[in-house]
């Protein structure tokens, strides 16, 4: 099994419920195909940043024919690519405000450190709000939050 087809089974039923809206809003004519020109303009609407000439390749590659539109298996051969691009790279940023509150490098924070990323993140939380989030994180009371409990809770995973 190559890479991009084990992306696309790791793609859950949202992401593939997303990509299959915004194929529909863009083939118009029902006909089961996109233009290729249109897989950026869908990227760009769903806030994935991309390199265009990453981009232009996977499109060629889906294009073999050279038609000039993509199904929606293809579309989502090359939009899965970017979505787990996003993926890793909120995953390093998040591993990265994580290491800047766990200066000692211990692999957990205190939940205060907890409450100043959450307070920074949204700023109209209240602090019963941010009292009520800490409880659901910090289950055992330890007052401290590690790494996966962290990532858990930033991703919803």
């Amino acid at each position: 099994m190559n890479t991009m087809t084990a992306k696309i089974e790791t793609m859950d039923e949202e992401q593939s419920n997303m990509l299959r809206r915004a194929f529909s809003m863009f083939d118009s004519g029902k006909s089961g195909h996109i233009e290729k020109e249109k897989v950026r303009t869908i990227l760009n609407t769903l806030g994935h940043t991309f390199d265009d000439l990453e981009l232009n390749a996977l499109l060629e590659e889906q294009d073999k024919e050279g038609i000039g539109k993509l199904n929606f298996d293809s579309f989502c051969r090359v939009a899965v690519h970017f979505l787990e691009e996003d993926d890793e790279v909120m995953q390093k940023e998040l591993k990265e405000a994580f290491r800047l509150y766990d200066k000692e490098g211990h692999g957990y924070i205190p939940t205060s450190s907890l409450r100043e990323i959450l307070a920074a993140l949204d700023d109209q939380l209240t602090p019963d709000q941010l009292d009520e989030m800490i409880a659901e994180i910090d289950t055992d009371g330890s007052g401290t939050v590690d790494f996966d409990e962290f990532m858990e809770m930033m991703t919803g995973d």
